[in-house]
């Protein structure tokens, strides 16, 4: 009966490995500490020996149902597979933690008791002696990976350099995370080790979307602005024109028709000297150059006022009207316009 019993878990256990062979390949043996004394310590706040394990894929892996062993005797082909497994520690189910992602790492606590965590093992390891450490898929057949840890001291760890091993000084542990980190390491390589889902990549990216489209809602709400307060200034503009420069036009059509009705004027009456005329238009020219940029006031006005200059009038006979008299009293004079 118990042989039948020992031949169907047989079995079942070859039937599986099948399906955990090509992925448990995948996971490696990464770096071991037997002497803990100031390392990391466990839920309770308890220092024991760790072994870390290191999924080398890029897809995620779970290896609850493997086993670990320090016991060389499973090295007999001829053992049959439950004696093989009543020699070694089952990686439990039941912890999320157990499902190890792309490049990352689990760390397992031996000499440690089952009932304390998912993560503790029963696996006895030495604390000074060497020890031989194996990892078995869950068929408890298949020998995934092995190493030999040679007697450390207090603290230091037996870590994977490519494909050789190497002793670790205390402030070189490396539990968790990556054990020789090259001062040399791009960027890239560091983004994808920190971040082996892409959150942190898809997170940034939105970012940068979002800003973006923040950043041109704002400068097109700013232009439209702008350009409303123009097309508002030049309906304003043409429905409105500017006054002073209106003004200033009209200021000139009136001071250029009182000039032309002054000049004629002046011709039409006979015996009144052109020259004065000619002078009060100079004047009102002038005047106009001098004040043409003053657009507030721009008003001219006209004003007589008595200029004295009938006082040189008997040098002036060649246009005396002949039929005046010749005596050498002074004729009346047309004031001459003051311009204000």
């Amino acid at each position: 009966m118990n042989q039948i019993r020992l031949l169907i878990a047989s079995l079942l256990l070859l039937s599986t490995s099948a399906i955990f062979g090509q992925g448990a390949k995948n996971i490696r043996l990464n770096e071991v500490l037997t002497n803990n004394t100031q390392s990391i310590v466990d839920e309770y706040g308890a220092r024991e020996a760790w072994i870390e394990l290191e999924n080398t894929s890029f897809t995620s892996y779970n290896v609850r149902g493997m086993y670990l062993t320090t016991d060389r005797s499973v090295l007999d082909r001829s053992m049959s597979v439950p004696e093989r497994i009543s020699r070694m520690s089952i990686i439990p189910s039941g912890d999320e933690r157990t499902q190890i992602g792309p490049r990352q790492h689990l760390l397992l606590f031996a000499n440690s008791q089952p009932a304390q965590g998912k993560l503790h093992l029963s696996l006895p390891v030495p604390v000074s002696e060497p020890v031989w450490i194996a990892l078995y898929n869950g068929n408890g057949v298949e020998l995934i990976d092995s190493v030999t840890v040679p007697a450390l001291a207090a603290d230091q760890s037996f870590a994977r350099h490519n494909s050789s091993w190497t002793i670790k000084g205390a402030e070189n542990v490396t539990p968790g995370i990556e054990n020789f980190i090259k001062a040399s390491e791009s960027k890239v390589d560091k983004f994808k080790r920190e971040d082996p889902h892409g959150i942190a990549m898809a997170i940034m990216a939105m970012g940068i979307v979002f800003t973006c489209l923040a950043l041109l809602w704002i400068f097109f709400t700013i232009f439209g602005s702008i350009m409303n307060h123009i097309e508002t200034a030049k309906k304003v503009a043409n429905k409105q024109p500017i006054k002073p420069i209106t003004k200033t036009v009209e200021k000139t059509i009136e001071i250029g028709h009182k000039t032309s009705v002054a000049l004629q004027e002046g011709f039409d009456k006979k015996g009144i000297d052109m020259e004065v005329y000619m002078a009060v238009i100079g004047m009102a020219l002038r005047q106009y150059e001098d004040d043409v940029h003053d657009v507030e006031s721009g008003v001219i006005t006209i004003k007589p006022k008595d200029t004295g200059w009938d006082d040189e009038y008997s040098q002036m006979t060649h246009l005396h009207d002949p039929f005046l008299p010749t005596d050498h009293s002074a004729p009346h004079i047309p004031t001459t316009p003051e311009l204000h």
